[in-house]
Order: C-alpha cells, then structure tokens, then sequence
C-alpha cells in the first residue's frame, strides 16, 4: 500500500485515478479546491482542501505522501507550469520527497514529422492555451527539475474520453501509440490503470510517457 495524494481528485481524469488507486489498496487523500462536492469518491479516500499551485499545500500534505498526482484542469495557460513549479520547489532538497507524476496533454506529443499537435494548423484555438500550459509544464520538468524524481504522462491527443476499464494499454514516449488503423485512442479508465501501474511499478522516472490501445 502506498500513500497517494491527488490534486484534481474531483475532476473526470483524477477521480478515475482515484478510484483506481483505491481499488487496488492504496491510502488515497483527495486534494481539491471545494471538499463539498466530492460526495461521488470512493469510500476511504481522505478529501482535503489542496491546491496544486500553492506551495503551503504542498508542503502539508508532501510529508505523508509516496507520490504525488496532479491531474489538473479547468484553468488559464499558466495553471500547469504554476504547478508544476510549485511542486519542484516544494519538494527540492527535501529528505526523501515523494514523487510526481503529472498528467499532461495529449497535444505535447510528436507527429510523424516531428511537430508537436498543438503547433499544427488546423488545431481547434479553442484548446490551445492549455496546451500551451501543458506544454511550458513539460519544458519546465525536463529543464529545470534537478532533484525531483517526475513523470510527466500524456494521453492521446485527440481520443481521450470516459469508457471502459480494460486494463489494458501500451506506452510510448514521445509520439503517439496508434493501432493498425493509425488511431490513438485511450479511456479515462485505463489511462487511470496507467497511471497506478506507473505508480506501483516506476518505468519512467525523469522522463514523459504516453498509452493508448
């Protein structure tokens, strides 16, 4: 059993990490900006008042913790990369920090010509200031995390949506992980299944992945 904190638990991807873990034993504590509209989590889970973007957050809760998610959303550009500066800062030379593992954007990842999605032209502008925000989040890990163990987890970038579990997945690294057909396409559910195994199992410190069926 580890001891997992979730900043975003209440949102669609970090209650299905929440579940997931759960499921599997693991102590949970639900960090979230309005504790009384979190009735829908699992039994067990401790629901707290946290923010991903403010350092005494951090602070109070990184001490118990084995790991800490962020699955983030609803915010301007600067909401991920604020976070993610937090966090590495919060934690950097501390005896035994926990770890990161922050769930980006699927519009980070490489098209077979090298170009990142969000810098294609026909990428919808209604999403492009969080993929930006994904993205500074990402260069900031790479460039300026010394001293922090993170992974950085980026689903499909267009095929991302509630489904089934399956439990099962594959990974990549930096382009997307596509079937016969060239499409890339994961559940909430089993990216939640990615994330735990990633958890349980490290495959990724200090770098990104990505799944998808």
């Amino acid at each position: 059993m580890g001891n997992i904190v979730v900043f975003g638990a209440g949102g669609t991807a970090g209650s299905q990490i929440t579940q997931e873990a759960v499921n599997r034993g693991h102590r949970v504590t639900a960090a979230v900006r309005r504790p009384e509209a979190t009735s829908y989590l699992p039994t067990g889970v401790r629901v707290v008042t946290g923010d991903a973007t403010s350092e005494r957050s951090v602070q109070e809760l990184a001490p118990e913790a084995d790991v800490l998610v962020v699955a983030i959303g609803g915010g301007t550009r600067g909401l991920w990369l604020d976070a993610a500066r937090t966090l590495v800062g919060a934690l950097r030379g501390t005896p035994d920090p926990p770890r990161i593992i922050h769930l980006g954007g699927g519009a980070t990842l490489l098209t077979a010509q090298g170009s990142r999605f969000l810098d294609e032209p026909d990428f919808p502008q209604e999403y492009r200031d969080a993929a930006l925000g994904q993205a500074d989040a990402l260069d900031y890990y790479r460039s300026a995390a010394d001293g922090v163990r993170w992974t950085y987890v980026s689903p499909p970038p267009l095929e991302f949506h509630p489904g089934a579990r399956t439990g099962h997945y594959r990974t990549g690294a930096d382009h997307p992980v596509t079937d016969r057909e060239g499409r890339s396409v994961l559940s909430y559910q089993d990216m939640a299944v990615a994330i735990v195994d990633e958890i349980e199992s490290p495959r990724h410190e200090n770098t990104r992945f990505t799944a998808a069926y």
